[in-house]
């Protein structure tokens, strides 16, 4: 709990160090804390999972959502099974999230199903870093099988810096599509349209009440500047919080950051991890706000 509400780190990334492109290494160091690198990995690159369950209690988090990716054009080759020692520690606080890549999984939908039967609490995919349109049919299947199992998409919506990226992958209305096919599917917009897409990212997630805002990358104090065009109050409702750590400060920080945006003191539990649990698949017995 963090000042008496639940909080939900969403956007977590806990990769081997050894399946990591050099363009990651360098964008944990320059924007996490420092050392955080000799901290959390021991020598051969390996996440410590005590260690990294010790930091995240510490900083009020009750559950995070660890991501992997497929990408290795991009970021690298970060597979889904080498986040399962980390949850097998601590299975309360840590939720593995499963994620393909179309051009290296198939058939798509078996992966997707050993993934979530594996734990994953939702299907994150990476168009940008992996080079694929969010609406390319051959995602189909794996989209059938999310609605199927009530398991949310996490979908990268927002610009990346990364050699290999392909940003105009990244454009929402990729995933207007997406729901015109699959209306019942729950879509969460992870980096909430960062760089250009912002209202667009927000117009869609106010207009579908199955697709939601997650914050991670985003500078708190920056949010009403991008989001200037909506109503903050309303749009928050709609907010996930999520870090993208660690390319980021601290936890407890940013949540408390957000938390002082000035939005309705009703919204503010939504933000920080009541829209989660209700949104992430088995995140529904995670311990209420008070």
């Amino acid at each position: 709990m963090l000042d008496g509400h639940l909080l939900v780190d969403a956007h977590v990334h806990v990769p081997r160090l050894d399946s990591l492109a050099p363009a990651w290494l360098a964008w944990a160091e320059n924007f996490g804390p420092a050392g955080i690198l000799e901290d959390v990995w021991d020598p051969e690159g390996v996440p410590r999972p005590a260690r990294l369950a010790e930091l995240f209690r510490r900083e009020g988090v009750d559950v995070a959502l660890l991501f992997c990716e497929y990408s290795p054009k991009a970021t690298g080759y970060q597979r889904f099974d080498d986040l399962l020692p980390i949850v097998e520690h601590d299975p309360v606080l840590f939720r593995p999230v499963a994620n393909v890549n179309p051009h290296l999984h198939y058939p798509i939908a078996r992966e997707v199903r050993r993934q979530l039967d594996l734990g994953g609490a939702a299907l994150k995919l990476h168009p940008v870093h992996g080079g694929f349109r969010l609406d390319d049919a051959a995602l189909y299947p794996a989209y059938e099988v999310l609605v199927e199992r009530q398991v949310p998409l996490v979908v990268h919506c927002g610009t990346s810096t990364f050699p290999g990226s392909t940003n105009a992958l990244a454009d929402p209305v990729h995933a207007d599509t997406v729901l015109r096919d699959f209306p019942d599917l729950t879509i969460v917009l992870a980096h909430g349209g960062r760089g250009w897409w912002y209202d667009a990212a927000a117009f869609l997630a106010l207009t579908h009440p199955n697709v939601w805002i997650e914050l991670s990358g985003l500078p708190p104090k920056r949010l009403p500047e991008y989001y200037a065009r909506f109503d903050l109050g309303r749009l928050a409702r709609k907010w996930i919080f999520a870090t993208d750590w660690p390319g980021v400060p601290g936890t407890a920080t940013n949540a408390r950051a957000v938390a002082g945006l000035g939005i309705p003191e009703d919204v503010i539990p939504l933000v920080l991890g009541e829209n989660a649990r209700r949104v992430y698949a088995g995140l529904g017995d995670a311990e209420e706000t008070p």
